[in-house]
């Protein structure tokens, strides 16, 4: 029998997928707490979730097994307030600015930084669809001054272009493209 080769492509994406997260949530197992972002594009439609969690020695973990995003290269940051409107005037203003407890520059080549909330550029190839894993030893998902569940909470935001990871406030990456607020699992 004959199998579609729209079917077949769809059915190794959707066990690659389903790899994604099991192996996510098998590392989450080991987490001292864990979190999830569900990012919205600036339209309202749901684009991607990722799964957070920290490990007993503190590094953050940031895992999103598949994100649909215009291709190329895009910068990804912890944001301050844990809202994301993207109706608001720019879109996801509501965010706040790039989370930043400790008062530094942005940039991860910056001297005078990081934001705790900076991170490494993500990458989308030109279909479109990506995936994007990264850690961090900046953030917390336990309590203490640089936790991400603070009284307004936290959001993760991408932007439209690259991050030149050194020029104030967010590396000239341009405008949000998409935002997920960061909730705590149980």
């Amino acid at each position: 029998m004959k199998v579609p080769s729209g079917s077949l492509l769809f059915n190794i994406a959707a066990v690659v997928v389903l790899c994604g997260a099991c192996s996510s949530a098998q590392r989450m197992q080991n987490s001292v707490s864990a979190a999830n972002a569900i990012i919205y594009n600036v339209n309202g439609a749901p684009i991607g979730t990722a799964q957070i969690w920290q490990d007993k020695n503190g590094l953050v973990y940031v895992d999103i097994s598949s994100i649909a995003l215009p291709a190329g290269t895009h910068g990804i940051h912890f944001h301050e307030v844990g809202k994301c409107d993207g109706r608001a005037t720019p879109a996801f203003s509501t965010a706040g600015g790039h989370y930043n407890p400790m008062g530094r520059e942005h940039g991860l080549d910056n001297p005078k930084g990081p934001h705790a909330g900076d991170n490494p550029n993500i990458v989308i190839p030109a279909g479109g669809v990506g995936k994007v894993a990264f850690s961090t030893d900046r953030v917390s998902l336990t309590p203490g001054t640089s936790s991400l569940f603070d009284a307004d909470g936290s959001s993760l935001v991408i932007h439209a272009g690259a991050d030149d990871q050194m020029t104030n406030p967010a590396g000239n990456s341009g405008a949000r493209i998409a935002c997920g607020v960061i909730r705590a699992l149980p």
